[in-house]
């Protein structure tokens, strides 16, 4: 063969394999995506949106190329981790792998958002440097954008009470003494972070348009945000959970961390009792109102087991009552143990992220991670006042030292309009 025509043959063979390639990347994959199917837990929908949620996404291959003139897209990145129960090391390991802090112990700025569920104190002995780590990352994390949520869980309240049953002789010791750990709990360095950056409840939109960590649901009378897609495009973080009897669920975080905030201070302020053991179980404060014993009862945000508890039948049918009355799509907690790994129930509407990372238990070392994208794909049909078709996508992790194990992948296309997505 002449060398000429080698050449040609050569190009024209890597020319094809080109087209080839390239015809490749531009189709997406053929299967289809499970779509949520409850309108509830998922936000409201609107005549013009029925049409696109009714049709089937196929799977992206790749990332989404947008038209040059859309709008921008959105990504939030969000961590969470369950009870900690005095056993700093073990913490420490849980944040390395998910990303949270490096090698130094210093906030990485990978996450968006770092959310803590409860029950850091009890069962260890690290519960001076587990609480100055959280405070630590808190004023970290702005640097990069980044926020940390807190919440107190059924220990933190215990101990507040002066119930320290499961509290060690030797974690007494790190404090100094009995006074200097009821000082350090009600006034001091530890019960004032409590009082100033740990909730009982949190809702965490997805994104900004909603408002900011802890924006009430229902919005105020006038506020049309019920109307959106974006709605229910949401978090909630609790200790036990959010039972569908408790009577103080809305406005949703607002109400429930309006009563901690009272009972908390009641029991900071107080002449602290004698710790119960040995003495007598001291109780609730006597000025204590009906619903702040309720935030504190079997059926409260702290106590609650029923979402990790009830047979499958049951917390499904109930969940997505809950999920529309906080304005959510999933709830996220902690408390009920599970020692193999994190729990997801329903189709993930329900996560359970406790699973015995202190030693004292032996459990599994795990975080949760959700990663949320909104991304333009093209302008809606009859396009007015800005109006885009955007594919909205949640993924759920569970993360573990030896790597991931997804919970679910969920995508959908849903029409906004800018002053929709404006914050």
């Amino acid at each position: 063969m002449p060398p000429g025509l080698h050449l040609s043959a050569v190009a024209l063979l890597l020319a094809l394999a080109f087209y080839y390639f390239e015809l490749k990347t531009l189709l997406p994959g053929s299967f289809l995506l499970h779509l949520p199917s409850s309108r509830a837990a998922n936000g409201h929908v609107n005549g013009r949106q029925e049409a696109i949620l009714q049709q089937p996404l196929q799977a992206p291959q790749q990332p989404l190329q947008t038209p040059l003139d859309a709008p921008p897209s959105f990504k939030r990145h969000i961590v969470a981790v369950g009870d900690l129960h005095g056993d700093l090391p073990n913490a420490l390991r849980v944040l390395k792998f998910s990303g949270v802090i490096d090698e130094a112990g210093d906030w990485t700025g990978l996450a968006d958002f770092f959310v803590q569920t409860g029950d850091i104190i009890d069962r260890g002995d690290d519960t001076i440097p587990l609480f100055d780590l959280m405070d630590k990352l808190r004023a970290q994390a702005p640097a990069t954008g980044g926020v940390v949520l807190s919440h107190l869980g059924n220990h933190e309240w215990m101990n507040a009470i002066g119930d320290w049953r499961y509290v060690y002789p030797t974690e007494i010791k790190t404090f100094g003494s009995v006074a200097d750990r009821q000082e350090m709990l009600s006034t001091g360095r530890i019960g004032s972070s409590w009082a100033a950056n740990y909730t009982t409840a949190s809702r965490l939109p997805f994104h900004p348009a909603l408002g900011p960590p802890n924006t009430p649901y229902p919005p105020a009378k006038g506020d049309d945000a019920r109307a959106t897609p974006l709605s229910h495009a949401a978090l909630s973080f609790v200790h036990g959970g959010l039972s569908p009897t408790y009577s103080n669920l809305s406005p949703f975080p607002q109400r429930i961390n309006e009563l901690s905030d009272t009972l908390l201070r009641k029991l900071q302020r107080r002449t602290q009792p004698p710790p119960h053991p040995p003495a007598p179980y001291p109780g609730l404060p006597a000025d204590t109102t009906a619903a702040e014993a309720e935030l504190y009862g079997a059926d409260g945000p702290l106590w609650y087991r029923g979402w990790a508890l009830g047979t499958e039948a049951a917390v499904c049918a109930a969940v997505d009552g809950v999920l529309e009355a906080t304005g959510t799509r999933r709830m996220i907690m902690g408390h009920t143990p599970d020692f193999h790994g994190i729990v997801a129930r329903c189709g993930g509407k329900i996560i359970i992220i406790d699973t015995g990372i202190s030693h004292a238990y032996g459990g599994a070392l795990s975080a949760l991670e959700l990663v949320y994208e909104l991304v333009p794909v093209r302008k809606a049909e009859g396009a007015e006042d800005g109006e885009w078709v955007y594919r909205e996508r949640e993924i759920v992790n569970a993360l573990y030292a030896d790597g991931k194990k997804l919970i679910a992948d969920d995508v959908r296309e849903i029409a906004l309009r800018a002053q929709e997505l404006s914050w």
